[in-house]
């Protein structure tokens, strides 16, 4: 059966027509800001403290874009006696986002928990040259890393959360004011207590209280060293 003449125009024309009355579904980026997955592989982040200088990192990047250089440093022995250490310092810690592929590897070999994925995306540079992020930069994406998913109730916490708060519990007791002393008005008042002498509460528990029966003077008193008849001799004779 032969086609019917302006049959595909007409169909052509109703895709056009169901289309134009649909609603729209294309985001305006930049007005409208993507809702990216948790798990999404923007920018890398440096959690310097946990660095250990090992290069791992740097040794298993597939377009070697890390750039690590250190210094090595004696450690005073901790106890007397004891032997000096030395350890890596970190002097540069960069990657160049123009050659990385955002495979990962860095991040899963690194045995200390180091870097971290963040999910920002907006870092164009017009200049390649900018694309070589510093430690001061790679550490200014840390603060946008997502938290870690919630773990079960019973379950340790995160490593990263502990360092983090004994980093800022060090730094808030190193800019603590030191401690007062008490106040001055406090100390002159405990200075002017009138301190009991020991010997007078002794002398108070032996003196008899107020309304109790006294002996009389001139009353017949047994003298010391006389037989006193027990009660149960007065009751025989």
């Amino acid at each position: 059966m032969a086609p019917i003449p302006g049959s595909g125009l007409a169909k052509g024309l109703a895709v056009t027509l169901r289309t134009m009355t649909k609603k729209s579904v294309t985001a305006q980026y930049p007005d409208a800001q993507p809702d990216l997955p948790p798990r999404t592989r923007g920018v890398i982040g440096l959690f310097e403290e946990n660095c250990t200088v090992c290069m791992l990192c740097a040794r298993e990047c597939p377009d070697w874009c890390i750039y690590i250089d250190s210094h090595k440093e004696t450690v005073p022995a901790a106890t007397p006696g004891g032997r000096e250490r030395s350890r890596n310092v970190l002097d540069r810690f960069a990657i160049d986002f123009s050659l990385c592929m955002y495979c990962g590897i860095c991040i899963e070999v690194c045995p200390f928990d180091a870097l971290f994925w963040s999910p920002e995306f907006e870092y164009a540079e017009t200049d390649i040259r900018d694309l070589t992020h510093e430690r001061d930069k790679l550490r200014e994406w840390m603060w946008t890393v997502p938290a870690p998913p919630a773990l079960d109730p019973g379950a340790e916490e995160p490593k990263e959360l502990v360092t983090a708060r004994k980093t800022a519990d060090k730094l808030a007791a190193q800019q603590a004011p030191p401690a007062t002393e008490p106040h001055a008005d406090e100390q002159a008042r405990a200075a002017e207590r009138p301190t009991r002498p020991q010997g007078d509460s002794k002398q108070q528990t032996d003196q008899p209280k107020p309304g109790t029966d006294q002996p009389q003077p001139g009353t017949d008193q047994p003298k010391p060293g006389t037989d006193q008849p027990k009660p149960e001799q007065e009751g025989r004779e």
